[in-house]
């Protein structure tokens, strides 16, 4: 009898212990879907923001790059993205936004390093130097235009110091040297928005890290390599990717200083795309976007590779 009462209240207690943990599996499953369903209620509206105003927008872009005009939309499949690889304007387009951003974006990311390295040395007037860096972020673009037109104008400042030092009068902006002008202006404006992203990452790396390797006797250069740039690959990317962007937006500059139809190393895919608007070509406007979308894609996804690779064992 003994047994089987310490039997039956056995059995009680384990029946007892399984509508215990259903009881707390149930109410964590509940749980998890209040919280889940506050979480899509937060996101939602941004959502809804980006399908209104970034995929429908998009999906309609592809749909009118696979048919004729938006009017009688047959289908002709890739034939407007044979028109755009056979227009002329377009391949100068591409070559003169790929040449800049192959020259601008790496140029950006390696001064603003640079220059974020140099300040976090302790120069003197280092604050002084960081204002100066930062200034072009506050001056409106009008008068930035004014600025570059008064120095690189054909009777401008830097024509008069060059010949002043035997150097010829070059038309800046109507000359092959055009390009040289707008990579100047590039770096002009970003150098200091990157050098602050940097000097935040610089100023994030342990510190133990690196007096350890002073310790083991490691030269400046071998810190830097091996332990702040494993450091830095997150921001690298972030500035990469963020001065690709805008390199692609340059565009607003060289309108502003040379018009629709600038000297032929100026004419950009937005110059192409612009026109194109201009002229109605809904079709091959639409082709083109895509494919630049499509260039944009493979490159940042070559990025998020290169960094995962260098830098995953710092982020795990």
């Amino acid at each position: 009898m003994r047994r089987n009462a310490d039997g039956q209240t056995n059995e009680r207690g384990s029946v007892v212990n399984r509508m215990r943990k259903s009881f707390k599996r149930g109410r964590s499953t509940k749980k998890a879907m209040r919280e889940t369903a506050v979480s899509w209620a937060f996101l939602l509206p941004s959502l809804m923001g980006v399908l209104t105003f970034f995929v429908l927008p998009f999906c309609v872009v592809v749909f009118y790059s696979i048919v004729n005009n938006p009017i009688q939309k047959e289908f002709v499949g890739f034939f407007n993205f044979e028109r755009v690889f056979t227009n002329n304007a377009f391949r100068q387009a591409a070559y003169n936004t790929f040449k800049f951003s192959v020259i601008a974006v790496p140029l950006a990311v390696a001064l603003s390093l640079f220059l974020a390295v140099v300040m976090e040395s302790g120069i003197p007037f280092k604050s002084q130097f960081r204002s100066f860096f930062l200034s072009p972020m506050m001056v409106p673009i009008a008068s930035i235009v004014l600025i570059w037109q008064v120095l690189f104008h054909f009777n401008g400042i830097v024509n008069v110091v060059g010949m002043y030092f035997g150097g010829p009068k070059i038309d800046w902006l109507k000359s092959d040297k055009a390009q040289i002008v707008i990579v100047v202006l590039f770096l002009w404006k970003n150098l200091g928005y990157n050098m602050i992203l940097f000097m935040a990452a610089l100023s994030s790396v342990p510190k133990d890290l690196i007096e350890v390797a002073r310790l083991e006797s490691a030269t400046d250069s071998q810190i830097f390599w091996t332990i702040k740039m494993r450091y830095l690959s997150s921001t690298v990317l972030f500035v990469t990717i963020m001065s690709l962007i805008n390199s692609f937006k340059v565009f607003r500059e060289i309108y502003l200083l040379t018009g629709d139809y600038p000297y032929k190393t100026l004419y950009m895919m937005q110059h192409f795309m612009n026109n194109t608007f201009a002229s109605v070509d809904y079709q091959k406007l639409s082709a083109s976007a895509i494919l630049m979308a499509l260039v944009i894609i493979v490159l940042m996804f070559i990025m998020f590779i290169t960094e995962n690779r260098y830098g995953k064992d710092i982020e795990g």
